[in-house]
C-alpha cells in the first residue's frame, strides 16, 4: 500500500509536528503527545480533555480550541494514550474549576482514563468522567464491554465544550455531556478495510462486492456482511437501526460522517437519502453536519449519528466554536 509517510514508527510525531506548524493557536507537545489550547488553563472555565488512538482524525486533536476541547491526548495508531498523557493534559488545562474527561468506550481508553483520574485527584485536580457509548450495531465487541463510542463523541465534545465556555460548573458540564450521550446513537458501514501504517495492508478481509454493516471505527466486525448496496438501501438500514433505539419524533442533530476515504460527493448524496428516510419516519432534522470527522484511516464508508436535541442542546450546539476542524460563529 502506498502511504504518504516517512516511516510507520514516526507517523504520530510527524503529524503532530505538522499540526503545530499549521495551527499556532495550539500548544503541541510532540514528545509528550499533547495538544492543548494555547490560552489554557482558563480562569473560571472547566477543562475538557479527550483522546484515543490516532487514525481517527480530526477526532480528537482537531477539536481542541475555543468552544470545544481544552486538550487532546493522541495515542499510537488505534492504541489508547497512556495515563501520563492524560494526567499531563489535566494539569495543563485545570484552572481551578476541575476537568472533564470525555472517554470513548474502548477498554484501553476506559482503564487508562480511570487511572489518570485517580492520579489527578491525588494531585488535587477535580475530575469527572463521561463515557461515550453510542454505537447500536453490536454489544461487547473486540475492543469493548458494552456499546462502542463513535460519532456521538463529536456531539458530546462540542456541546459540553460550549457549556464550559459559558462558565458552567464541572458537575453541570458533566451532566450535559451525559445527556448528549444518552440521547445519541450511531451506526457505521464499511465499503473497504482500513490500512494501518505498521501493517501496510488491509486490517481485515472485505471481499470485492461486499460491505460490512455495523462496522466499528477500528474495523471491528459489525452485524453482518451483504452484497454491495445502493446509497438509498444503506440509508434505510443505518437510519432504521438508529431509530430502533431512539423512538419518537423529537428534533435531531444529524451527523453524516465519512470514515476517511469517502469523498464529499458521495457523502452529500448519502445525506440526501438519510434525510429522506428521516422525513418518511416523521423525524425532524434540526441541524446537519456532513464530512469526515470520526474516521478510520483510509476506510471507505460512512456512519450516521443522531442526537435527540432539546432547546438547550441546540443552543449549545449553535454556540461559537473555533478549532482546526470545526468552526462557526466567530
Amino acid at each position: 500500500m502506498k502511504m504518504l509517510i516517512n516511516s510507520p514508527g514516526t507517523v504520530v510525531e510527524d503529524a503532530l509536528r505538522g499540526m503545530a506548524a499549521a495551527h499556532p493557536e495550539l500548544a503541541v507537545d510532540v514528545v509528550r503527545r499533547l495538544v492543548v489550547r494555547r490560552d489554557a488553563p482558563g480562569a473560571g472555565r472547566v477543562g475538557l480533555v479527550s483522546g484515543g488512538g490516532s487514525g481517527h482524525e480530526p477526532l480528537h486533536a482537531g477539536f481542541v480550541g475555543y468552544g470545544m476541547l481544552s486538550a487532546a491526548c493522541p495515542g499510537e495508531v488505534f492504541t489508547s494514550p497512556v495515563p501520563d498523557q492524560m494526567l499531563g493534559a489535566a494539569a495543563a488545562v485545570d484552572g481551578g474549576e476541575g476537568v472533564l474527561f470525555v472517554v470513548k468506550n474502548y477498554t484501553g481508553d476506559v482503564l487508562n482514563f480511570e487511572m489518570a483520574a485517580e492520579l489527578a485527584e491525588e494531585d488535587g485536580i477535580r475530575v469527572e468522567r463521561v463515557l461515550v457509548n453510542d454505537d447500536v450495531a453490536v454489544v461487547d465487541s473486540l475492543y469493548t464491554a458494552g456499546r462502542r463510542g463513535t460519532g456521538a463523541t463529536l456531539f458530546v465534545e462540542k456541546i459540553a465544550g460550549a457549556a464550559a465556555e459559558e462558565g458552567a460548573p464541572l458537575e453541570q458540564v458533566a451532566a450535559v455531556a451525559r445527556r448528549v450521550n444518552e440521547a445519541s446513537r450511531s451506526f457505521g458501514v464499511a465499503l473497504s478495510a482500513c490500512t494501518t501504517p505498521a501493517k501496510g495492508s488491509p486490517t481485515f478481509d472485505l471481499p470485492e462486492g461486499e460491505l460490512e454493516l455495523g462496522v466499528g471505527i477500528h474495523g471491528e466486525p459489525g452485524r453482518e456482511r451483504r452484497p454491495m448496496m445502493t446509497s438509498r438501501e444503506i440509508a434505510e438500514v443505518a437510519v432504521g437501526a438508529v431509530l430502533e433505539e431512539l423512538p419518537g419524533a423529537r428534533p435531531v442533530l444529524l451527523l453524516v460522517n465519512g470514515t476517511g476515504a469517502t469523498p464529499l460527493l458521495e457523502l452529500y448524496g448519502f445525506n440526501a437519502e438519510v434525510q429522506r428516510v428521516l422525513a418518511e419516519r416523521g423525524v425532524p432534522v434540526a441541524r446537519t453536519l456532513v464530512g469526515n470527522y470520526v474516521t478510520s484511516l483510509d476506510m471507505a464508508g460512512c456512519s450516521v449519528t443522531l442526537c435527540q436535541a432539546d432547546e438547550e442542546l441546540l443552543r449549545l450546539w449553535d454556540a461559537p466554536v473555533q478549532t482546526a476542524a470545526l468552526r462557526w460563529g466567530r
